[in-house]
């Protein structure tokens, strides 16, 4: 059996080199780094891909958050509602322009943010809405949006770990995650579904005059060169980054299809021990992409199984073990445990298996094995 590997890039490479290396001399030889053919190609393909009408662009995923968030024009004190289980560039990116983050807790079966916690958090300082789409799964768009709507708020999709994932709407209707919002970020860290070979990032939106006021921001505020009509920061994806991005582009479902019948298979395996619960998945499984393969290990020593797979040399994850309102950087003075008791329970019980497009059955069902031999 082959290593098992957390994210097998290596593996997933040696499928496209000839391709990649072909677009990476394509650069090399224009010498069009930056703002080239490569980044416009794939721009436009992923618009089309996304049936998004803006695609802009950038150096990484947390820069597509916060500047989709500058895109907004929002005032300081401003307040944001998300998701208290998530990594921390969701937050981050809300004090840095001095907005004021207002955590809320989760879905227990989703992960995702619960649009119950939002209406019981939005205030008239509430201006904006940042759901998150955790581990692939799309959140709860249709009721988010009618909050949105209702209230007048913006809402920011965090789509870094959801590309590829469709929404389906009570009509029957779909859109991809990223193009249900105002706006969306996404990142294209190596490990994503769609993953650079070093960093990158987007935005999408439907909306001209906020897609016009961001292609400014990216390149410090310029519409035309030597002229800042606005305050922007240096965000730009490189051509080279571009030109992977837009060979993987074309293999993305095929990976996001790979990644969902490996876990309904990791399912088949574990779905009836009384101490596990498995990922909630819609019966068509389009709505999760499965960027995380989490786990629920219910009264029994979830750190102690992490460290028993390391042992049977099967990498684990635990995303995430701090929510982020106990963070020291985000602990906020008076919060009230009580208003957390989903995300709490969470940091206790999650475990993400290995995930990726290149995992084998063989390799599926040791590490299922492996799980249910700690829990025996």
């Amino acid at each position: 059996m082959e290593t098992i590997r957390m994210v097998d890039l290596k593996s997933q490479y040696s499928l496209i080199a000839e391709e990649v290396q072909s677009a990476l001399s394509e650069v090399i030889e224009s010498t069009a780094f930056i703002n080239g053919p490569a980044v416009q190609e794939f721009q436009a393909n992923l618009e089309q891909y996304l049936d998004v009408k803006h695609v802009i662009p950038c150096a990484n995923g947390t820069d597509a958050l916060q500047i989709a968030l500058m895109g907004l024009k929002l005032a300081p004190g401003d307040e944001v509602i998300t998701a208290d289980f998530t990594f921390a560039a969701t937050v981050e990116v809300i004090s840095l322009l001095q907005l004021t983050p207002v955590l809320v807790d989760v879905d227990p079966q989703t992960f995702n943010i619960d649009p119950k916690a939002i209406e019981a958090a939005i205030t008239p300082k509430t201006k904006a809405i940042i759901p998150v789409h955790l581990f692939g799964q799309a959140a709860n768009m249709e009721a988010i949006n009618a909050l949105a709507e209702k209230h007048q708020l913006y809402v920011v999709e965090d789509n870094a770990q959801g590309i590829g994932a469709s929404y389906t709407y009570a009509n029957g209707t779909k859109a991809k995650t990223g193009t249900l919002g105002h706006i969306a970020a996404t990142s294209f860290f190596p490990s994503k579904n769609l993953g650079a070979y070093g960093d990158g990032g987007a935005i999408f939106t439907n909306d001209d005059e906020l897609a016009h006021f961001i292609r400014g921001i990216v390149n410090h505020g310029m519409y035309k060169r030597y002229y800042h009509d606005v305050v922007g920061v240096n965000s730009r994806l490189d051509a080279m980054q571009a030109a992977v991005l837009n060979v993987k582009l074309k293999y993305l479902d095929y990976y996001n299809e790979r990644r969902k019948e490996a876990a309904i298979r990791y399912t088949q395996l574990l779905e009836n021990h009384p101490n596990i619960v498995t990922p909630y998945r819609a019966a068509d499984c389009s709505s999760h992409v499965f960027h995380q393969y989490t786990l629920r290990i219910i009264d029994r020593d979830r750190d102690a199984l992490v460290r028993y797979l390391n042992d049977n040399d099967i990498p684990c994850g635990v995303y995430y073990p701090v929510p982020l309102h106990r963070q020291k950087a985000y602990a906020q003075p008076g919060t009230n445990e009580a208003q957390f008791p989903v995300t709490n329970q969470l940091v206790k019980e999650v475990i993400s298996l290995p995930m990726h497009s290149e995992l084998s059955v063989e390799q599926i069902e040791y590490i299922a094995e492996k799980v249910l031999d700690f829990l025996a």
